[in-house]
């Protein structure tokens, strides 16, 4: 019996990260958690900063992280656009927990160079990161 699958894209502004048959994938969306199997019914969504989980047709997953964006789905296919994308394995989580501590500094502190606003969004970036590496961690029993 064959595996159903859909093609999917992951792009950001520097290369084409991703692009493989997978038999699902979940990111979230501006509404909340979307998961997408193929023949899924066209959809055009913005997406947070977070995770994007893909289950590759053997069946193994591959996490991404991704600074919001766009994806559209069609039955066949699926784009995810995004600004930064990075595999979860190539984070670094020495230069993401620095960006975490600024970011809580300068929204404790909001006279620093960043608003309070751009810490906070540094900071959700800086979580979001590390909740891909956790997620990883789990995966590898450590």
């Amino acid at each position: 019996m064959a595996v159903n699958t859909v093609h999917l894209d992951i792009v950001s502004a520097e290369e084409k990260l991703f692009s493989k048959k997978v038999r699902s994938m979940t990111v979230t969306g501006s509404e909340g958690e979307l998961g997408i199997l193929p023949g899924h019914l066209p959809l055009l969504t913005a997406l947070k900063p977070g995770m994007v989980r893909v289950v590759l047709e053997d069946g193994q997953d591959e996490l991404f992280y991704i600074a919001g964006g766009f994806m559209e789905v069609q039955p066949d296919h699926i784009t995810v656009l995004s600004d930064t994308a990075v595999r979860g394995g190539d984070l670094d989580e020495q230069a993401i927990t620095a960006a975490e501590k600024r970011a809580r500094e300068a929204m404790a502190d909001a006279k620093g160079d960043m608003s309070y606003a751009e810490a906070a969004a540094e900071l959700a970036r800086a979580v979001a990161q590390l909740r891909v590496l956790q997620q990883l961690r789990r995966r590898k029993g450590g």
